[in-house]
């Protein structure tokens, strides 16, 4: 009959087409000879999209019962772009509505896609919204935390490698979440351990640890930028950056994660250091651990433990000021760190810096001293005996006169040395408005006070007359610049940072002058034109409350406690005058001065704390910067630390030696190097350990240092133990 010759026919077409049309193209042309024929697809459920969806959504499998059938007449796959929104496919949406942790929408849909041979293509296909782009179903079967899905989905071909790079997965302002884009890097950021584990140790395709992403961030950089220094975050990253070091160890023990650089050309440590993640970088300073096999990850070597009295090895490396890019120099110029001057304070970097200042720095800076002193006095003294006459001044050939010259030159080179250095400091550090009384304070001065210098000296040379007053306010500022050498004294140093901190932002000062001057404004106003009458006298000269500065002048010293009340004749109304006197004598000298005292007596209070980590962070960019004045060579016979072998093989170390009091933590189960308290001190060398080139240099400081109490500080600076 009829149907049978087209049915026959249609087979015909159907083996003509298997050998000209590739499997893609041949969808469109089977459904259009269909549609040509008659043939109709009589008791085939059709699916649409929305259908697919809404199944998925829903959990319930009856939903797409004939899917398989429907897919396999019309020749069409789940993994067809007509099936997905955006690159978002069926799968995805029923990953999204998971009930239960469970969705059996998911395994029918594998299921059916296997069977259709393009389970592959089906699991990696990717989200194509820019805001999502590259977000897979092994991404949302992570972010889900089901470790199920997540092994079904590797289990057939999911790609653990794949990108989510879209705007949603970036460092941006708004609503976003970065993770470093690769699967690894997502189930580390969300705390899950055991999908990390699966992800790299599977059977089917284990995920590459030194994967990274477009920003040369490997899964422990993630981990670090995703640190927050709240207490709940800081435990689980500093647990999760452990646990994948130790199964990268177990797994290849030749692989060193923490060495990767990303594109910044920064290690997981000093990373951690440039965004300010304090809990995660003490973590990774203090990490110890005691079991062989991953020994060699350790930062912290104890080497000696006696009751509370323990000393530990610290590695030096990327932390000390010695290498590119180092921990050191990161934070102490790092003027965009906020918490820096707490993670100076962290060990072994406090003492680190210590040994520093007390091995060369200080003596340097008592140098740079006296020179900035030998200075001062010249410049003072050619201030003081200022010749007469027009400028430039004749030099006549006398002792005197070529003592003169000789300052004016040594004052002008000196000048001339301040500029250079300014400029120098000041584009090196480029410090911030909020960041300019630690970072550039003094540097900026000291330009000022070259600039005015130089002002002072072409004014002079060009015989102007004005050059006095730039010499004058140079030498006024020097005298003031004298307060960056009070850094070397601790005392001095935090008295020092709380004059700049009053002077840069105090708020009752502000509001106090505020107050005086709209005060005397007002007296000025109503008290002088009005109330003083003139005389017949026109030769006499002497100022009046007429004149505004004179005013001014009386006004200042009434509030400070120092004007003259005597009147004469020449007032209208003595009474009205002395009333309006009298009550600003009040509200200034006694009521307003004495609130701004008693205001500012109480943000000193308040400021000593901080005062102290200014100056202490003040004290570290000075040691840097004297330490980077010296030559190369010197600088590295004054390296501090010692190199050290731990036995882990071939692992020679820069370590540097830091002696701890700890009352609250008796270490007694501890993997010592050393078994005699003390030993790591001692002056004595065994035959196999001969003592160093640079100790018998006498570069070395033999002496113990005082043990440093990471508990109880106070007990530690007092006590002789």
């Amino acid at each position: 009959g009829q149907p049978y010759k087209k049915c026959v026919l249609i087979s015909l077409v159907q083996w003509i087409k298997d050998r000209l049309y590739p499997r893609p193209h041949r969808r469109g042309l089977t459904c259009f000879l269909r549609d040509l024929l008659g043939v109709e697809d009589r008791g085939l459920k059709k699916f649409s999209t929305e259908q697919l969806f809404e199944a998925a959504a829903s959990g319930d499998i009856m939903m797409l019962e004939g899917l398989h059938e429907y897919l396999h007449y019309s020749e069409r796959k789940l993994s067809d772009s007509l099936y997905a929104s955006n690159g978002k496919n069926v799968l995805m949406k029923a990953l999204l509505n998971l009930h239960d942790g469970k969705n059996k929408v998911v395994e029918y849909l594998l299921e059916i896609s296997s069977r259709m041979g393009d389970v592959e293509v089906f699991v990696n296909a990717a989200y194509k919204d820019v805001y999502y782009e590259g977000h897979t179903s092994l991404h949302i079967a992570i972010e889900r935390r089901s470790i199920e899905y997540v092994k079904l989905l590797v289990s057939k071909g999911a790609d653990v490698h794949a990108r989510a790079f879209g705007k949603f997965f970036q460092q941006q302002k708004g609503p976003s979440f970065y993770f470093g884009e690769l699967p690894l890097s997502l189930a580390a950021c969300t705390n899950q351990p055991a999908v990390v584990d699966y992800l790299m140790e599977n059977e089917h395709h284990p995920a590459d640890v030194r994967q990274q992403d477009p920003r040369g961030n490997t899964v422990l950089h993630a981990l670090v930028l995703v640190a927050d220094n709240s207490p709940e975050n800081s435990r689980f990253v500093t647990a999760m950056y452990d646990h994948i070091l130790t199964a990268t160890a177990h797994l290849h023990p030749k692989w060193r994660l923490e060495v990767v650089k990303n594109q910044q050309g920064l290690t997981p440590i000093q990373l951690a250091a440039k965004t300010g993640k304090i809990d995660l970088f003490r973590h990774i300073l203090h990490r110890e651990f005691q079991s062989g096999p991953t020994k060699h990850l350790s930062r912290k070597f104890t080497e000696w433990v006696y009751g509370p009295v323990s000393s530990s090895l610290y590695d030096l490396a990327y932390l000390d000021s010695c290498q590119e890019e180092s921990v050191l120099e990161t934070l102490v110029y790092g003027s965009d760190i906020p918490n820096r001057h707490e993670m100076l304070t962290i060990e072994p970097l406090s003492q680190l810096l210590d040994e520093k200042w007390d091995r060369f720095a200080r003596y340097i800076f008592a140098f740079y001293f006296l020179s900035y002193l030998v200075y001062l006095f010249i410049f003072t003294l050619l201030a003081y005996n200022k010749k007469g006459g027009e400028p430039p001044y004749r030099i006549k050939n006398t002792r005197e006169d070529y003592l003169f010259l000789s300052g004016q030159v040594f004052t002008g080179l000196s000048s001339l040395y301040f500029l250079i250095r300014g400029i120098f400091d000041m584009w090196r550090k480029r410090p911030r408005l909020h960041t300019l009384l630690i970072d550039g304070y003094f540097e900026l001065l000291f330009l000022l006070q070259a600039v005015c210098f130089l002002l002072s000296a072409w004014l002079y040379l060009s015989s102007r007359q004005e050059y006095l007053g730039f010499m004058v306010g140079c030498l006024a500022m020097s005298w003031v610049n004298l307060l960056y050498y009070f850094r070397g004294n601790k005392h001095l140093g935090i008295y020092s940072v709380m004059i700049q901190k009053v002077q840069r932002r105090h708020p009752d000062s502000m509001r106090g002058l505020r107050t005086w001057t709209g005060c005397s404004t007002r007296l000025q106003r109503h008290g002088g034109p009005h109330l003083y009458t003139t005389t017949g006298t026109e030769g006499c000269q002497k100022p009046t409350y007429r004149n505004f500065s004179y005013t001014t002048l009386e006004l200042f010293k009434f509030t400070i406690g120092m004007g003259d009340l005597e009147f004469t004749e020449h007032y209208k109304y003595k009474e009205v005058f002395y009333v309006l006197l009298i009550s600003y004598i009040i509200l200034t000298y006694i009521l307003l001065l004495n609130m701004l005292i008693a205001l500012m007596s109480s943000t000193v209070d308040k400021i000593t704390k901080e005062s102290t980590s200014i100056w202490q962070l003040q004290r570290a960019i000075t040691i840097l910067d004297l330490e980077r004045s010296l030559p190369g060579c010197l600088r590295k016979r004054l390296r501090s630390g010692e190199k050290k072998d731990l036995g882990l093989g071939d692992d020679c170390r820069h370590c540097f030696r830091v002696e701890e009091v700890n009352w609250n933590k008796w270490k007694s189960d501890l993997g010592i190097i050393n078994e005699d308290p003390g030993s790591g001190n001692s002056p004595h060398h065994s035959a196999s350990n001969p003592p160093s080139e640079r100790e018998t240099r006498g570069l070395r400081n033999t002496q113990p240092r005082p043990p440093y109490s990471t508990e109880m500080r106070p007990l530690a600076n007092t006590s002789p133990v």
